[in-house]
């Protein structure tokens, strides 16, 4: 049984309010989860008695015989370990009312999505909705109704947890923690010239009373359980992982990159965040406890600024401070910091999710900029004390691996050729360094891309990553979205699918039911996957 999804390219724009209606888009043009984009899905469905195969054709593409596999897929068989799963929008669910955001055509994706064979989507869960009011008062309402589609439609469940905000998509952390904030702000990070990082607290709070007598561990923990508690129906039969975030993007490290938004400039070296009072009470006692008190007063004096190059400044040159006994003392302090960090939340999460039967992740960046310099600036402001002389990642390894948890990486569709020269970036040495320390303490590694636009050669790049030496075994693209499913994208995605050699499905294991509904899922009008966006 073969089942062929056909990309229309007749939808005329004068139907595109009823479009709209019928899958209830609203406001599309500031819709971060679907920009601009036209996909139908056509309702053709052709059997094969040698089995189910889905292979979808899209707007101006040639069709291809499903018998007619491509040279990638035959040379991918070793990729049918790894799993596939796809992201959801990062604003699936409405932050004023905890609603699914355009509900009847997340249902359609996730249809399409589990014809096409991947076996599950990413759901990230932000603090700032279920926690939004008051400390201990949680509003599960929308993540339960994902979760209770998702199961629906067949598919598996990785669960994001995000302690931090986030500005695209709007969405803050909850109003209680914003407010302490005005009155306590040294619970941000804080750079050099005075400024506060007020979309994650900083890791020198963690243990420390600050949330309405609580410490974010503490709060941390009983947003934990809550889930736990509220989604029990869900583990391991649909949810089988939960990543715990552990600071900017839900990434462990510091933001220290912070004000470089744009693509089009040049990378700088980012800058080292350890100036809110809390962290330089650290730094003070470290300095002390290694009898050198005068190294406690600040971070570097002669570290760039952001937008700087390593070399504007004297500290990451060769020879410069970062080469001094007190750049290690300091570099290594920093990171130590951030792994501890790492440790709490990640032991955290192991603990409180032992009895589930899900797998706990956490992610780290792939900072990649001027990794071909002996220092690794943009590493080390980053938190990671990775140089030319020193492997910051088996520390990190360690770490992961001591709470049995698993790594997320992303920029697995990146190559070192569409790099900008000037910043000597190597996202392909940094993976392979990452890959060799979780390969040594046996941590296996989620992988991601880079961004749904995708990069040049990069569904190539993803193949070329996956077919490693076993250590990873799963990978999340993202996000679902118009772009995901539009002509101009999800055809490739098809084909990379299709390439992964997906198992079959026969005929046999669908009852005469099954197919029918399979039938009305492409025939039906609301479940057309009519996505349309101005």
């Amino acid at each position: 049984m073969k089942v062929s999804l056909i990309g229309s390219s007749q939808a005329k724009l004068a139907k595109t309010d009823l479009a709209y209606r019928e899958l209830g888009f609203y406001n599309l043009k500031n819709y971060s989860g679907f920009s601009a984009a036209r996909i139908c899905f056509s309702q053709r469905l052709l059997w094969k008695k040698a089995g189910l195969r889905f292979t979808l054709k899209a707007v101006q593409s040639e069709a291809v015989p499903a018998d007619e596999l491509s040279g990638s897929a035959k040379r991918s068989k070793s990729l049918n370990d790894v799993r596939l799963f796809v992201g959801l929008p990062l604003d699936v669910i409405s932050s004023d009312c905890n609603t699914i955001n355009h509900a009847k055509a997340i249902a359609a994706g996730l249809k399409a999505l589990k014809l096409l064979g991947v076996e599950g989507v990413e759901l990230p869960v932000w603090w700032g909705i279920v926690e939004k009011e008051a400390t201990g008062k949680y509003d599960w309402t929308g993540y339960l109704a994902i979760a209770e589609m998702v199961q629906k439609v067949g598919l598996k469940l990785h669960v994001s947890l995000c302690f931090h905000a986030s500005k695209i998509p709007n969405i803050p952390l909850p109003k209680w923690v914003s407010q302490i904030g005005e009155s306590q702000p040294s619970i941000f990070y804080k750079n050099r010239s005075g400024q506060h990082y007020k979309e994650c607290l900083s890791l020198a709070v963690d243990d420390l009373p600050v949330l309405d007598g609580k410490t974010p561990i503490q709060v941390y923990q009983s947003f934990c359980e809550s889930f736990k508690s509220s989604f029990s129906p869900f583990m391991e039969s649909t949810i089988t992982g939960i990543s715990m975030g552990l600071g900017p993007d839900g990434e462990l490290r510091y933001p220290s990159h912070r004000e470089l938004l744009s693509y089009h400039k040049t990378f700088g070296v980012g800058e080292f965040q350890c100036y809110d009072e809390n962290m330089l009470s650290l730094l003070k006692q470290h300095a002390e406890a290694s009898r050198n008190p005068l190294w406690g007063l600040g971070g570097p004096h002669d570290a760039p600024t952001y937008d700087q190059s390593p070399y504007a400044t004297g500290f990451f040159k060769d020879g410069g401070s970062w080469e001094s006994p007190y750049g290690d003392f300091f570099l290594s302090w920093y990171a130590d910091q951030l792994i501890a960090h790492g440790d709490r939340l990640l032991s955290l999460a192991a603990s409180t999710f032992n009895d589930t039967g899900v797998t706990i992740y956490g992610k780290i960046p792939l900072m990649h900029s001027w990794y071909r310099t002996r220092s690794h600036p943009s590493e080390l402001t980053a938190g990671f004390y990775n140089t030319v002389k020193r492997d910051g990642y088996e520390a990190v390894a360690k770490m992961f691996a001591s709470n049995s948890c698993r790594i997320i990486l992303p920029g697995l569709d990146m190559t070192d050729a569409y790099q900008p020269h000037e910043t000597l970036s190597s996202p392909e040495l940094l993976l392979a360094q990452i890959m060799e320390s979780c390969r040594k303490h046996g941590v296996k590694v989620s992988g991601q891309n880079s961004s749904v636009s995708g990069a040049p050669g990069g569904f190539e790049q993803i193949k070329k990553n996956l077919l490693g030496d076993g250590v990873l075994d799963l990978f999340t693209y993202h996000r679902m979205g118009a772009f995901f499913f539009s002509p101009e994208h999800f055809p490739s995605f098809t084909e990379f699918v299709r390439s992964l050699n997906q198992p079959e499905l026969h005929s046999d294991d669908l009852p005469d039911e099954e197919e029918e509904a399979t039938e009305s899922l492409i025939k039906t009008p609301e479940s057309n996957m009519s996505m349309q966006a101005a």
